[in-house]
């Protein structure tokens, strides 16, 4: 059994589908739904890794702003006024910043100045684009956080970084449990802040990172970026909600294959 749980494809993919699988259909009637992306996130944490604190490293910092910012989009709900909603797209931002801190403050102060700034619009832009996503529709939220999960994980993963492979592969798995229950219910599912935020913000940082401590190129993320955006702007037919989730599928994960071709060419292989 253990040697089942030391395997990454269970620790990434199974195990945080199955729990955000197992939260979504509980918290349903609760308008809860939304909590499977912090629960899948939280046990292939607890697979992988741990909830320390010391040493405060860049990933726990990531690990432990998941978590807040999942309480915090708790509290909110979907409801917000603009002034808040902007106020948290700056502190993410700003929390960019925070988590890469060290790595940053190795380089000259010009290219410290550029990455910080570049990380801090990364992020923000993230948390913006799922926020806009939030007040559109729950479905497009549930394609594009699965598409930007997937696509932020493997791009780590091929830049040679297995644990915020993981992390973000994670999200990706957690995302696509919530969608599999709207594709076989034909049903819309609540989502709400509890949802958007975490994905984002986690992984904006995930992204981030490596970039800056793994072979992950920057432009990558620019394809990423575009992922919330697209599921944002993409008009959708009429039709069932089974054919919607196919073609926005389809639309975000041209943005995945496009992060994923371009950092196998600039980093190689994947680590195996």
């Amino acid at each position: 059994m253990q040697e089942l749980l030391n395997h990454p494809a269970v620790q990434a993919g199974f195990a945080p589908f199955l729990i955000a699988l197992i939260i979504s259909e509980l918290f349903l009637r609760l308008r809860l739904s939304g909590l499977a992306i912090i629960a899948g996130f939280a046990l292939t944490v607890y697979l992988v890794s741990d909830f320390g604190i010391e040493p405060l490293t860049a990933s726990r910092k990531i690990i432990w702003l998941g978590i807040f910012s999942a309480a915090l989009g708790l509290l909110f709900g979907s409801a917000m006024s603009t002034w808040r909603s902007w106020l948290i797209v700056a502190l993410s931002g700003a929390a960019a910043v925070w988590t890469l801190q060290r790595i940053l403050q190795q380089q000259e102060l010009n290219i410290m100045l550029q990455w910080g700034a570049a990380c801090a619009a990364y992020v923000a832009v993230l948390v913006w684009g799922m926020d806009k996503l939030l007040e559109k529709e729950a479905l497009r939220v549930s394609c594009a956080a699965t598409a930007l999960g997937i696509g932020t994980g493997g791009a780590a993963l091929i830049g040679a970084s297995a644990l915020l492979g993981q992390f973000g592969l994670a999200l990706g798995s957690a995302a696509a449990a919530h969608l599999a229950i709207k594709f076989i219910s034909n049903q819309p599912l609540p989502t709400g802040r509890m949802f958007t935020l975490p994905i984002a913000l986690i992984a904006g940082l995930t992204g981030c990172l490596a970039v800056l401590s793994a072979q992950l190129p920057w432009y990558a993320l620019a394809i990423l970026a575009g992922i919330p955006i697209a599921a944002w702007l993409v008009p959708l037919p009429k039709q069932s909600i089974r054919v919607q989730i196919l073609l926005l599928t389809f639309v975000t994960f041209l943005f995945v294959a496009g992060a994923l071709y371009v950092t196998w060419r600039a980093a190689g292989d994947v680590p195996l």
